[in-house]
């Protein structure tokens, strides 16, 4: 499934909307489709552990048969853990991303990563090469990345995650490869939590607040 790409992952997940009995809203015009947005598009290659996707339905339907339906329409690999009701007026998920968690799993170079990740921390301003659409970016990565710490063996990041100031994992693991003086190993990228603010400031995965 970590080989599956943002837009392929939309076309699937309209294609089992288009399955079930959910009273799903479409689009209008000449090629009509769910109105459906994901939140926070993952990169190809990495895994998950917490996705969300929206859709607006039309009428009136129950949690239970909602999310038995959606089970059904989906395979063993893609399930569904739970479905949310919103009003129209409620942000949408992808509005209320703000960071999300990693575990950034090295094939090679664990100990100097680690060590590295130790010396980034306690660094006030790490600079590094973000690519945008519209080219390079030089940006700071130590103020875009929240936390880390290590096991060890793993890393687990905290990074912005928004339209204007985003840390993807990979340039993370560029630079702390750079302070420790090696090529950037190979590793595994499993996104675990996406989250936001709610209105006191606290940090809550995207799904629990307003609840």
């Amino acid at each position: 499934m970590r080989f599956v790409s943002h837009l392929d992952l939309q076309r699937f997940l309209m294609r089992a909307l288009n399955r079930t009995c959910l009273p799903i809203a479409f689009s209008k015009g000449f090629n009509p489709h769910p109105l459906l947005s994901i939140a926070g598009a993952l990169a190809m290659g990495h895994e998950s552990d917490y996705e969300v996707f929206e859709v607006r339905i039309e009428g009136s339907i129950d949690k239970d048969t909602a999310l038995k339906t959606m089970r059904d329409a989906l395979p063993p690999d893609m399930p569904i853990k739970d479905v949310l009701f919103r009003e129209d007026n409620f942000p949408s998920m992808m509005s209320l991303v703000k960071m999300a968690d990693y575990v950034i799993m090295p094939q090679s170079s664990n100990a100097e990563l680690c060590k590295a990740a130790e010396s980034f921390k306690a660094m006030d301003s790490v600079m590094g090469i973000r690519k945008t659409k519209s080219g390079e970016r030089e940006v700071d990565v130590r103020k875009l990345c929240i936390d880390i710490s290590t096991d060890g063996e793993k890393l687990y990041a905290r990074l912005m995650l928004t339209e204007q100031d985003t840390l993807k994992p990979d340039l993370l693991i560029k630079t702390l490869s750079d302070i420790a003086g090696i090529e950037p190993p190979a590793c595994r990228y499993k996104r675990l939590k996406l989250l936001g603010t709610d209105r006191d400031g606290k940090i809550k995965p995207i799904t629990e607040i307003g609840v």
